[in-house]
């Protein structure tokens, strides 16, 4: 007698998909809840085993999923880099490089960007500084993060340049640089948590920056009527 499979396989995929997901909840889970943690009570304070009480996970699962606390910590950044909603914040900002023409429209989306990311990723670069001091591998991990900003940082300025947008007087080097220091962690920390900017006036200060920064002056000049 014919075997018909297919109610076998279905429920196969099924309780596969259904196994993903709950990882995916329970990965969320650990990372906000480290999150939490190591904001409220420092790097050092804050253990894996209180992390996993709290989510309700065996310190196993975690060691398993990140490495102990510095992947925990890489985790977070990445996931706090890539903004809010499905798309990530890097991909929108290749896709405004792709469909927009004019770079002070694209310099204010990366302002819009920075703004969008700077409260997610800013309070775990400054705990990572703050660790480094007494921790090689958040040391190292910081070198790491501010190696790969610089890298994307330069990628932006040459597809500035490679449309003709960037000053004459610019390298891509310099651009780079200028964009890297822009888009600091610091620099939110000076401006937004210490002198309590609001975010759409920060958000505003970068772009405005970045454009005096690193594109030629607009001729606002009018031909004259005859």
């Amino acid at each position: 007698m014919e075997r018909n499979s297919a109610p076998v396989k279905t429920k196969r995929s099924y309780d596969s998909a259904r196994r993903q997901e709950q990882a995916r909840q329970t990965r969320d889970a650990i990372l906000e809840v480290a999150r939490r943690r190591f904001l409220a009570d420092g790097f050092a304070p804050t253990t894996i085993a209180v992390i996993a009480a709290d989510v309700g996970v065996s310190v196993d699962t975690i060691y398993k999923a990140f490495g102990g606390k510095p992947g925990l910590v890489r985790a977070i950044c990445q996931q706090a880099l890539a903004g809010q909603g499905p798309v990530p914040a890097e991909t929108r900002s290749d896709a405004l490089q792709s469909r927009e023409h004019d770079p002070r429209a694209i310099i204010r989306g990366w302002g819009a960007l920075t703004a969008e990311v700077s409260p997610r990723i800013a309070p775990i670069m400054l705990l990572i500084r703050d660790a480094a001091a007494a921790d090689p591998d958040m040391a190292s991990l910081q070198a790491e993060m501010d190696r790969q900003r610089l890298q994307r940082m330069t990628h932006n300025a040459r597809n500035l340049a490679t449309a003709g947008h960037l000053r004459a007087d610019l390298t891509v080097r310099h651009a780079g640089e200028i964009m890297w220091t822009y888009s600091s962690p610091q620099l939110y920390e000076l401006l937004v948590v210490t002198r309590r900017w609001p975010l759409q006036r920060y958000t505003t200060f970068i772009a405005d920056a970045m454009i005096a920064a690193l594109l030629p002056p607009q001729d606002n000049t009018r031909a004259p009527r005859h």
